[in-house]
């Protein structure tokens, strides 16, 4: 849409985990080594851990695209909020079991055992891939956990990857869990980014695409950018795609911060800051109250914020060459 405008040759900011646009940084490079090495070294059961939007699905599919990885047979599974029945049901077909496994557990545990066994006598590595893992109940961790004992007496037949949020790691210590948590053999996690990260990551997307990221964001707009996404890269997507339509319908380069902040508006994205000034401003009423509080006397440190206010601009909607009226 967009493309020639920016001298583009395709969309640099597209919600699909893509790993042609993966962009590491040290915390996510040791994050894909860990996979990689968990695979390569038939770790029993490695756990990803990031926020939502950090890039585990993208790094998943890195992995499972790699060359080292290609003597791997993988299942993935991106939707776990299944019945036990359903489980059984959905792993049968994807490793393509007989029919019956998919009605039996006792069959579907017998036949999975005898393809893991061949796949492995040919040399081929198995590995099953949740991804959202902070969705699966408890009862789909403990069949989860009881795939794990599928092995032989020198090796494991099934590899086992959970990626989910940090409230996964959270469960996991569930003393009832703990016998899942024993089996893992590698963790990792990855973070949102940092300023200079965020930059190095829009002028990566950018130079994927064949564009040049100075001509199409000003130095004050990525650091916008970085502000108000919280360094989530899901969320600088979507911020960068929208500020680049806006300038578009527009007819402006490079993108600069009155765009971003227009986008950061209609997406909703300064509450949370409103609600990190509402709590402070809380707290500090709370300490003047002769009442007794536990709020934290740091909750505000009195300083007025240093961030810009929110100017209204008179430019059209981002829409507008659509014909849609502003």
């Amino acid at each position: 849409m967009y493309q020639r405008f920016y001298g583009l040759r395709e969309l640099p900011f597209e919600l699909t985990p893509n790993p042609k646009f993966l962009f590491l940084t040290p915390r996510h490079r040791e994050a894909l080594s860990n996979l990689h090495y968990g695979v390569c070294s038939a770790k029993p059961l490695t756990v990803m851990v990031g926020e939502a939007g950090t890039g585990k699905t993208t790094l998943l599919r890195a992995v499972l695209e790699s060359e080292p990885c290609r003597h791997v047979r993988w299942v993935c599974l991106n939707n776990p909020v299944l019945t036990r029945e359903d489980f059984v049901k959905t792993l049968a077909a994807r490793f393509e079991l007989s029919a019956q496994a998919a009605e039996s557990k006792a069959t579907f545990l017998e036949d999975l055992e005898r393809v893991l066994r061949e796949r492995r006598s040919r040399g081929e590595v198995t590995a099953l891939v949740v991804d959202e893992a902070q969705s699966l109940s408890k009862d789909l961790l403990e069949e989860i956990r009881l795939l794990a004992n599928i092995e032989t007496s020198e090796e494991k037949l099934l590899l086992l990857i959970l990626a989910g949020q940090p409230e996964f790691a959270e469960r996991l210590n569930d003393p009832g869990l703990r016998q899942l948590k024993q089996r893992v053999a590698l963790r990792c996690e990855i973070a949102p980014f940092e300023l200079p990260e965020t930059g190095a990551y829009i002028a990566s997307r950018v130079k994927t695409a064949g564009g040049d990221s100075s001509r199409l964001f000003t130095r004050e707009a990525v650091m916008a950018i970085h502000e108000y996404s919280r360094g989530i890269p899901r969320t600088i997507n979507v911020i960068c795609d929208n500020a680049l339509l806006s300038g578009f319908a527009l007819g402006r380069q490079p993108v600069d911060r009155h765009i971003v902040m227009d986008v950061i508006g209609d997406f909703d994205l300064r509450r949370n800051e409103a609600g990190d000034r509402q709590t402070a401003e809380g707290a500090d009423a709370d300490a003047r109250d002769p009442e007794p509080s536990e709020a934290s006397p740091d909750a505000d440190d009195g300083q007025t914020s240093s961030r810009p206010s929110f100017q209204q601009t008179t430019r059209p909607r981002r829409f507008a060459f659509f014909g849609a009226r502003s």
